[in-house]
């Protein structure tokens, strides 16, 4: 491992600090400066952390030579807006999930990266947790055989959660149960089909503009004989948090727990009917990374466990220190993170299609052209 540090600006203090204290542990890692609308708070976690270099705006980060990439935890509306202004500043980019709220923001962004040659991440959580990581272990060992078919759940009550997320549609904030269908077996969808069911309440449906309460996709993957089926929502449903794969393959298959804290279940197949079913723990994954943030996959290290993020999604299956780590060993590597550009818009277009489809009651809607290519960026 080389000793080379990259200087990072988190822009975005709440979700986002959570993150501070990995970067300042990892070897390849700096958090050169922090961003904040809010003065105080930005001078509170600036002060926490011993970070010096404060911005309240965020042109004043892009404009700071010391800056190689920004690691963006804004709200969803100023994902794709913050993404652009800082690829065209010639900054790498790092953003939490979803990519943009429109397919022309996420091409938008997959052209200047393939123009620039920067890096572009999209911090897709799920797919660096430990429940992935395993299941994705499985398959590559051979154990799982010919995959068959992927299913992927995220129920999730918002009320509660900022104001912002009132004007949302299940489906427009989806990747946390595209990603780990598509990225198990590395595929892009090709198109979907949902329906939308039942109905949310009236200040619900005037705010997002659209008034049913579950969105139901099923996903046909490009160049390959697989689908799979997810479903989410926000509001006015009874369901516990979920955030769930579930993959059935020839030999073995995984299904995640019904519930919070409960075991995971592998099948195995041929096996008498009462041996088929078997409950298991997932182990974790730390051993994946370097030594000095391998504590962070540990809901233990989180400084600040009663962000909502965390009580409802339990840390997010250690895959914190993983996104960090995937992003820093792309830049000392001089290669694409997972996922690169192109595999984020795929993986973001997904859903802004799936609400497409559901509004013309379940038509075929294709995944845009661009979102298929193989490679992006100058190192592909």
């Amino acid at each position: 491992m080389s000793d080379k540090q990259f200087n990072v600006a988190m822009v975005g203090l709440g979700f986002g600090a959570e993150f501070i204290p990995i970067y300042q542990a990892h070897p390849n890692g700096h958090v050169a400066a922090i961003c904040q609308r809010n003065e105080e708070k930005l001078n509170k976690c600036g002060d926490q952390f011993g970070i010096g270099t404060r911005y309240t705006k965020y042109e004043d980060v892009l404009a700071d030579p010391n800056v190689d990439y920004v690691h963006i935890n804004s709200p969803i509306d100023d994902h794709a807006r913050m993404s652009i202004e800082a690829l065209k500043a010639g900054k790498h980019v790092m953003c939490t999930v979803p990519m943009g709220r429109t397919i022309a923001e996420c091409e938008q962004i997959c052209d200047l990266v393939e123009q620039t040659g920067l890096k572009y991440m999209m911090a897709e959580t799920v797919v660096y947790s430990r429940e992935f990581l395993f299941v994705k272990e499985l398959y590559e060992k051979g154990e799982l055989g010919k995959i068959q078919y992927l299913a992927a759940s995220h129920p999730q009550d918002m009320d509660g959660w900022p104001e912002y997320w009132k004007r949302m549609v299940p489906m427009h904030y989806a990747t946390h149960v595209v990603s780990p269908c598509l990225g198990i077996v590395d595929a892009r969808a090709e198109y979907v089909s949902c329906f939308g069911s039942g109905t949310v309440r009236d200040e619900i449906a005037e705010l997002s503009g659209y008034s049913q309460s579950v969105q139901s996709c099923h996903i046909k993957f490009h160049d390959s004989d697989l689908s799979a089926h997810i479903w989410r929502f926000l509001y006015d449903t009874a369901r516990q948090y979920r955030e769930s794969i579930d993959v059935y393959g020839t030999k073995k298959s995984f299904e995640w727990s019904l519930v919070e804290d409960k075991p995971h279940v592998l099948h195995t197949a041929k096996k008498p009917e009462k041996e088929i079913a078997e409950e298991i723990e997932v182990p974790d994954y730390a051993h994946l990374l370097p030594k000095e943030i391998q504590r962070f996959t540990l809901p233990a290290e989180i400084h600040d466990a009663g962000h909502l993020s965390f009580i409802q999604g339990g840390g997010h299956g250690g895959s914190h220190p993983h996104m960090v780590h995937e992003m820093l060993s792309a830049l000392l590597e001089d290669r694409d993170p997972w996922p690169n550009a192109v595999t984020a818009a795929n993986w973001t277009c997904v859903g802004l299609c799936a609400h497409e489809s559901a509004k013309q009651g379940g038509a075929i809607v294709k995944l845009p052209e661009f979102t298929l290519k193989q490679t992006v960026g100058a190192n592909g």
